[in-house]
């Protein structure tokens, strides 16, 4: 009897919180009740490939060089064996998710083509997942022909007098007399 009266008062205790499809879900970015907001990592997974990588395969190449340009795919399956599947997917929290899947395809050890959707250069991608905010412009790390030209002149360095060839240099001794 006290154990009825007990779980009809704990039950009579939840009428009191929201109804839960007005609580915020906790995969769409809210908060737990307003107190708790859990922390969310980012998810990585698969093979980042980009259009400098993908510019160096050419058909004709074998399994042992595309892996080495690409890296071991993510699904080589048994029942297809001349298809390497090379997918990459990120999550993160306050982002968009990205996917990308890339399809060699083999006539025996040879590469017959690569299914490429529009990929990214190295630089496009960082900056997809860079939390950073991106520079104004990147610094100059080689002068114009015009500051080159504007440059001073070095003074001339006075002509040391030259020691003939096999002369003999006098060091201190490496050990105490």
């Amino acid at each position: 009897m006290a154990l009825t009266l007990a779980l009809a008062a704990g039950l009579g205790g939840c009428s009191y919180l929201p109804s839960l499809p007005s609580l915020p879900s906790l995969t769409t970015g809210g908060d737990l009740l307003g107190l708790i907001k859990p922390y969310r990592m980012d998810i990585v997974q698969g093979n980042v490939v980009t259009r400098e990588q993908a510019a160096l395969i050419k058909p004709g190449m074998s399994r042992a060089q595309v892996r080495d340009i690409l890296g071991s795919p993510m699904l080589a399956d048994v029942f297809h064996g001349d298809r390497w599947d090379y997918v990459f997917t990120i999550v993160r929290p306050g982002t968009e998710p990205q996917r990308r899947t890339i399809v060699a395809y083999f006539k025996g050890d040879q590469l017959e083509r690569l299914d490429a959707p529009e990929l990214p250069t190295e630089q496009e991608f960082v900056a997809s997942i860079s939390r950073a905010r991106p520079s104004v412009s990147p610094p100059l790390l080689e002068l114009s022909a015009e500051q080159k030209k504007a440059l001073p002149v070095p003074p001339k360095a006075a002509a040391e007098p030259a020691t003939p060839m096999g002369a003999l240099r006098s060091y201190p001794p490496l050990e105490p007399s």
